[in-house]
């Protein structure tokens, strides 16, 4: 089995576990990269993580090695699941929970998750391109699980669901909130949704966690530290 290092964390895949287009992002380290820059922006020692959209356990597992970090992962795709229960097994990671799921506002209902071939793009929008498989989850209410196990930072990259969310939930002790915007999806029309949906419960955007699509809201006023540009995007 081939190991790659990608940003810092043993991923022990070989090429046929994933897309050829994922392959390369992981071999070249570009796979989560932004995520990767701001993450430590967004979690400081001691949190207790929400992650939804865990992919396969890259940022999961760069977020365990904070320093008395907890993390629930949840992730839909069940094949994803496998290769991120690998990935944070790599790593020696015991403070990580991974479930297969699906977190959303509102009661538990039905919904289809659409499995396509390139992973990241996996999603519960069936008009987001053409899929290989689908299956039916039931999700599980978000606030009750952030009261439950007493979460202040929500991590998610869930490929456009990510407004749903944000507009219906309550969010009650989310300090920080990370997330990956998806404009392609909702345009800004819905970027302008979450910001004043998010603004409307106290959160802010914060750029010194923030990198393009990939943004923190926070409500909470932390360091005066900003993620380091590479030198094509000063």
């Amino acid at each position: 089995m081939t190991s790659l290092n990608v940003h810092g964390i043993k991923v022990p895949l070989n090429p046929g576990d994933v897309s050829p287009v994922v392959w390369q992002a992981l071999a070249t380290e570009t796979y989560e990269a932004k995520e990767a820059k701001c993450i430590f922006k967004a979690v400081r020692p001691g949190d207790r993580v929400l992650e939804l959209g865990s992919g396969v356990g890259i940022i999961t597992s760069l977020i365990a090695t904070i320093d008395s970090v907890h993390v629930w992962a949840f992730e839909a795709n069940p094949n994803t699941v496998l290769l991120a229960r690998r990935v944070i097994a790599a790593n020696d990671l015991d403070n990580v929970e991974l479930l297969q799921g699906v977190l959303t506002a509102g009661s538990p209902r039905l919904f289809t998750f659409y499995i396509r071939k390139d992973l990241w793009m996996s999603s519960m929008d069936k008009d987001q391109g053409p899929f290989e498989s689908e299956y039916s989850v039931k999700s599980t209410n978000i606030d009750q699980f952030i009261s439950a196990h007493d979460v202040n930072v929500l991590v998610m990259d869930i490929e456009g669901a990510e407004k749903d969310l944000i507009l219906h939930a309550e969010l009650c002790g989310i300090e920080r909130i990370f997330l990956e915007l998806h404009d392609h999806l909702y345009g800004l029309a819905g970027i302008r949704d979450i910001t004043q949906a998010l603004a409307a419960k106290g959160y802010a955007y914060d750029p010194r966690g923030s990198r393009g699509p990939c943004v923190l809201f926070a409500k909470d006023d932390g360091p005066r530290e900003y993620v380091e540009m590479e030198a094509d995007e000063a």
